[in-house]
């Protein structure tokens, strides 16, 4: 069980991110990273709905025919977007009306729909709850990494706005670096967030080729040692 966990956590942080293995979700992704505040906002809403949408549809998975079972998914992922976006509205009203838009879409995002297709239909209630957050965690780091580059390079700060998503203490979280004014614009407009996001794929395909390297060395000079003995 626990090797399974793992396993779940690994793909969902790493192996298969779906920022940056898989590109999905690119919408809200791209729009809306300017800044670490509004990445972290719209990533734990993901999180919140990848959990609950897999809970679901794991647990009536053995009720749905297949001929509807799509509809039905999206149904139950509509109705827990609406939830999130009705705490949303009343919790964090500013860093709702910022979102906006995005928070509807995330009954749209593939990623919703991928997990409940491939996982959540076919494992048990607990591994399905675990994949959507680990997933949704994944995500949300990929959004808080595009963010928090985006924010430093463009405006000079970091974590600025956070109190719209924690309330007065969130002011006291603000890092500046330097005046906005010698800020690169292009890393707050849509192109750099491409960018960034670009970026942070060849880090990872990087770090992923490297270890292949350092793996497949190791495993040829075990190979070799035993043929020599």
């Amino acid at each position: 069980m626990m090797e399974k966990i793992f396993e779940i956590f690994k793909d969902g942080l790493w192996n298969k991110n779906p920022g940056l293995v898989q590109l999905l979700g690119l919408c809200p992704l791209l729009a809306v990273t300017s800044t670490a505040a509004n990445a972290l906002g719209l990533g734990i809403a993901t999180i919140a709905v990848l959990t609950v949408s897999n809970f679901l549809i794991s647990a009536v998975r053995h009720l749905l025919k297949a001929e509807v079972r799509i509809i039905i998914y999206v149904i139950i992922i509509a109705s827990v977007v609406t939830c999130v976006q009705l705490c949303m509205q009343a919790y964090t009203a500013e860093l709702y009306a910022t979102l906006g838009l995005y928070i509807s879409l995330i009954v749209t995002n593939c990623i919703i729909i991928a997990r409940a297709e491939i996982f959540a239909s076919r494992n048990s209630v607990l591994f399905s709850a675990l994949d959507g957050f680990a997933n949704g965690l994944g995500f949300t780091l990929v959004l808080l990494l595009i963010g928090g580059v985006r924010e430093i390079i463009g405006q000079g700060t970091l974590f600025a706005g956070m109190e719209q998503l924690v309330g007065e203490a969130g002011s006291s979280m603000k890092i500046t670096f330097f005046s906005a004014d010698k800020g690169l614009l292009i890393a707050i407009l849509p192109p750099g967030a491409f960018i960034t996001l670009g970026m942070l794929v060849a880090v990872k395909n990087f770090m992923d080729n490297r270890l292949f390297v350092k793996v497949t060395s190791k495993k040829r000079d075990a190979e070799t040692t035993i043929v020599n003995e």
